[in-house]
């Protein structure tokens, strides 16, 4: 379980990440993204360490290999636990991310894991992108 401070501080820098965005605002941009990345660097490998803080690291990474090294140690924190709500949703972004850029073979694995870990779970919208993209994928 995430706590509550480390919960309040991940979404809160998450809010003002998507306002400096919203409002093409670089520079608070990459200096709430620092701050993100402290927050995750800070708590890795304590008690405090959560797969949701380096989903959300991921989920803002302008570049596409960091925010891929940030699924995986979100994935790894995941699995650590068994959180299939968190490892559904990581996996179906990780092949978002492998999609852009060229990895097919590994976005297709990535949905097929997280359309098994996705039956555990009672997010159905997820579970229709995860099964809509596979579909597209398998289908080219």
């Amino acid at each position: 379980m995430i706590s509550t401070k480390i919960y309040k501080s991940v979404y809160g820098l998450a809010e003002k990440l998507m306002e400096a965005d919203k409002n093409g605002d670089k520079v608070a941009f990459n200096s709430l993204y620092a701050e993100l990345r402290a927050v995750c660097i800070d708590n890795e490998n304590t008690d405090k360490d959560h797969p949701e803080q380096w989903e959300t690291f991921a989920d803002f990474a302008e570049d596409l290999e960091e925010a891929l090294e940030g699924y995986e140690k979100a994935m790894e924190k995941a699995m650590a636990i068994n959180a299939k709500d968190h490892m559904s949703s990581i996996a179906f972004s990780m092949a978002t991310v492998q999609i852009e850029l060229g990895q097919t073979d590994a976005a297709i694995k990535n949905l097929q894991d997280a359309k098994i870990n996705a039956n555990k779970i009672d997010d159905r919208e997820l579970k229709t992108d995860i099964d809509e993209l596979l579909e597209t994928l398998l289908a080219d």
